[in-house]
């Protein structure tokens, strides 16, 4: 792994991780990282006609990620119950509270991507948004495999592309959103850890995906598949 940042120990100072997490929801709001997730969505959401699914974030910080995606399935008919998974005490205590009004609950519990507790195909999407670089390679494919195991309908992966160009943007970005400290330095070190399209096409071949990432617009990369054509 490359470097270290806040949110990688479960008992770094709430306040710090408090701190963190609304910027990181500022910065998906502001340079791609909620759009990339939605865009992904959207072409299985089409499908569905007054219909309930659930969708299991991976990692879901502040929460605003999973309750973008619900606004996106209301558009095509389909009621989303959003439960979020969080290994950070602070992360899970605060996304219960953030509440952006949208009428979207959001469940969490502390949970590891790696132990999901569930059966196979028991939940219809799986969203796991700046997640992966956290891990190390072998485990990012022990989560990834598991993810096609549990979901039913759809896999939504969401990262960060590594760039130079990217590391100094968000570097110069952070002084004038007035970000704190620890998130400038931890933005640039998740991008340091980011993937290449080449990298992450490995990681899902070795977890058994048969999909291809793609780059999107502010340095995002993704990878979004449905289960039931992977047999």
């Amino acid at each position: 792994m490359i470097g270290t940042e806040l949110l990688d120990d479960p008992r770094a100072d709430p306040a710090l991780v408090g701190r963190e997490l609304r910027d990181i929801a500022r910065l998906n709001a502001l340079f791609g990282g909620t759009r990339a997730v939605v865009r992904e969505l959207e072409p299985f959401f089409e499908g569905g006609k007054q219909e309930t699914w659930t969708l299991l974030d991976v990692g879901t910080g502040l929460g605003d990620i999973p309750r973008a995606a619900a606004a996106a399935a209301r558009r095509h008919g389909i009621a989303l119950r959003l439960v979020g998974i969080e290994v950070n005490r602070t992360a899970a205590h605060l996304a219960r509270r953030a509440d952006n009004g949208d009428g979207a609950p959001l469940a969490v519990a502390l949970a590891d991507g790696g132990a999901l507790p569930l059966r196979p195909g028991s939940v219809d999407v799986i969203v796991a948004s700046q997640v992966l670089h956290h891990l190390p390679r072998a485990v990012a494919v022990r989560w990834i495999a598991a993810f096609d195991r549990v979901a039913r309908r759809a896999v939504v992966l969401a990262d960060l592309r590594r760039s130079r160009m990217a590391m100094a943007g968000v570097w110069a970005a952070s002084f004038g959103l007035a970000m704190d400290h620890v998130t400038r330095h931890d933005a640039v070190v998740s991008l340091k850890r980011g993937y290449t399209k080449r990298e992450l096409d490995e990681i899902l071949q070795e977890a058994g995906v048969r999909t291809a990432a793609r780059y999107r617009p502010g340095a995002r990369i993704v990878a979004a598949w449905s289960p039931s054509t992977q047999s």
